[in-house]
């Protein structure tokens, strides 16, 4: 059985997978929660099969197979527009709805963060295992990088700064580098004595690659304490989350005019001082007018918000929405 007048919403980040169902008067009937979603250019199809089960679950909740009326989806690693339309032709093909819509993940961040009536114009930063920005400015201009890693000229992320956090502690415990007490907090967050004992257990695959990012936390710990080398991460970090907002403002044509910027992801999110205060300075600085927010709220109601839009929802159902996530 399917169900008329609902939509499937779908953000799908690096480390987890949220669907959600939800209608167009903004109740939502079920969620489900999966891995991280990985697509490959070349062969979407591997990275939609997460979704399969996921979907099935929630469609089951509201005792319906599907198609539901719209599938709304931010993801992920859909950084160009050739992958965006790849992916959307690989969802459509499931038949899990009768129309399709594809983002990037870092506009479920941005959508969760604008009004839900009058002007839709802001920027959001996201910052989880990944960092991009994207941004929406008068009369449907939209800012956006390709977001591919050091060959699009990114820098950080969790998962980048767990890898510094490394480097600089190899090279300070074999004397290449500064000294840091990196190279003592990193190994003692696994129960290793020395650096040399953590890159072999990385290495060897006896720490998996998934428990990397558990290294970020410990270098914001050893920021805090004031490290000198491990401040200086966290500060080109609030450096490169400033640049990528004021960049998008500055296309957008909106440095002259009062401005949201969202951040978000799991780096953000946790407002760690040294890298809150530091990004927030550097935006006063640079981008005045701009006005920073946090979003905590999950990313998949940004999803679902689109799906509302979509659908030409009144005001009741973005309150309604908005609701069911508090």
């Amino acid at each position: 059985m399917g169900l008329t007048g609902t939509a499937l919403a779908v953000d799908a980040g690096n480390s987890k997978t949220d669907v959600a169902l939800v209608t167009a008067d903004g109740r939502l009937l079920g969620t489900a929660r999966g891995g991280g979603f990985q697509p490959s250019a070349a062969d979407p199809r591997r990275a939609v099969d997460v979704l399969a089960p996921l979907i099935t679950g929630v469609l089951a909740q509201a005792g319906a197979s599907g198609p539901v009326g719209h599938l709304s989806a931010c993801l992920a690693n859909a950084d160009l527009p050739v992958e965006e339309a790849g992916l959307t032709a690989e969802i459509a093909s499931r038949g899990w709805a009768d129309t399709v819509t594809v983002a990037n993940d870092t506009f479920a961040l941005l959508r969760t963060g604008l009004p839900d009536a009058g002007a839709q114009v802001g920027v959001a930063v996201v910052c989880g295992a990944g960092i991009n920005c994207a941004g929406l400015g008068r009369h449907g201009a939209t800012a956006r990088f390709p977001s591919l890693g050091r060959i699009s000229g990114d820098w950080g992320g969790g998962s980048h700064l767990a890898d510094e956090a490394l480097w600089c502690a190899a090279r300070a415990e074999d004397g290449r580098g500064e000294p840091t007490d990196l190279a003592r907090a990193l190994p003692a967050h696994f129960g290793l004595d020395t650096v040399l004992a953590l890159i072999e257990a990385l290495h060897l695959r006896r720490i998996p690659d998934r428990r990397r990012h558990e290294l970020t936390p410990v270098l914001f710990g050893v920021a805090a304490a004031g490290d000198p080398v491990a401040r200086a991460i966290v500060a080109r970090q609030a450096e490169e989350v400033a640049l990528l907002a004021t960049v998008a403002l500055e296309r957008l044509d909106l440095l002259a005019e009062r401005t949201p910027v969202f951040l978000g992801g799991g780096v953000l999110a946790a407002r760690h001082p040294l890298l809150h205060d530091g990004l927030t300075r550097l935006l006063a600085e640079r981008a005045p007018m701009a006005v920073p927010q946090v979003v905590t709220a999950p990313p998949v109601l940004g999803a679902a918000l689109y799906a509302l839009d979509r659908a030409g929802a009144g005001p009741e159902a973005y309150e309604r929405l908005r609701g069911a996530w508090g």
